[in-house]
């Protein structure tokens, strides 16, 4: 939610289902944060855990689990569209899109068992990975329910978290890929760690992909760390390098960003105006 959002409730239901969907003041908005970052989580661990083996109770009470979770998301990502201004424009935004995505393989399982008899369960498995980056929906602005964080510190979030999406969504789909032809992935835990150790560039080879799935999603996953790391690296560097610097452009050439006692544009010498406290 924009900081220059009023902190009180709209009278019209519509209205007030999406306030309090972005709110992070009210203790109502930040209760409903609360509990879907909770949610996240068990999602993401159930996700997990059903890669191992437990006794049919406990498998039975982590499908009832993650059926009760997306439920709840399900109803989440319907109010979403109900309380947006402009619905299309909801329905495409990259962040419910990543919702959608993430609860789909579940209701398919739910409301039409038959109809995915026939489709590759390991298709199913893959398509679920996707629920990481419901996390992203927490890192859209500098406002939490716990308070405002620097622009610094909210890159740094989005590094980690990218960090941890891509091993995260690497790993699931090398276990969806292998779980069933390569003996030294039985658990997505088994997984994680081929994934982790091999974008790492250590490599120790005791697990190795024997499908060329598993061997395409390795090279996919060490092209998108090259790419996506240092990119985002790159602009907290920037933001660190720079954060003396005052946000002036000038008018001649376009430059931005000039030391604070600066009177003249550093590449074309145009005259710049600032305003500069002598006193410091």
């Amino acid at each position: 939610m924009d900081g220059s959002e009023s902190s009180e409730a709209p009278r019209e239901f519509r209205e007030q289902v999406q306030f309090y969907l972005l709110d992070h003041r009210t203790s109502l908005g930040r209760l409903i944060d609360v509990g879907l970052l909770t949610l996240n989580l068990v999602f993401i661990a159930v996700f997990v855990l059903q890669t191992y083996s437990f006794s049919p109770t406990t498998e039975s009470l982590l499908w009832w689990v993650e059926e009760t979770v997306v439920f709840v998301f399900t109803v989440e990502y319907l109010l979403r569209l109900y309380g947006a201004r402009d619905r299309v424009d909801e329905f495409t935004d990259p962040y419910t899109v990543a919702d959608l995505l993430s609860i789909l393989p579940t209701l398919s399982l739910v409301f039409s068992p038959a109809a995915v008899v026939g489709l590759d369960i390991g298709f199913l498995r893959a398509v679920r990975v996707v629920r990481v980056l419901r996390f992203y929906r927490f890192t859209r602005d500098e406002e939490f329910f716990f308070g405002v964080v620097s622009d610094e510190t909210l890159r740094v979030v989005k590094l980690l978290l990218t960090v941890l999406s891509l091993f995260f969504v690497t790993a699931g789909l090398f276990y969806s890929a292998e779980v069933d032809v390569n003996p030294g992935v039985e658990t997505f835990g088994d997984a994680f760690y081929y994934i982790v150790v091999t974008l790492t560039t250590v490599g120790f080879g005791d697990i190795t992909p024997t499908t060329s799935a598993g061997r395409w999603i390795t090279v996919a996953g060490i092209i998108a760390a090259i790419i996506l790391v240092p990119w985002q690296a790159g602009k907290i560097v920037r933001e660190w390098t720079n954060r003396d610097r005052v946000n002036v452009t000038c008018p001649s050439c376009g430059l931005a960003y000039h030391d604070p006692d600066a009177s003249h544009c550093k590449s074309c010498g145009h005259v710049i105006y600032q305003e500069f406290d002598s006193r410091r």
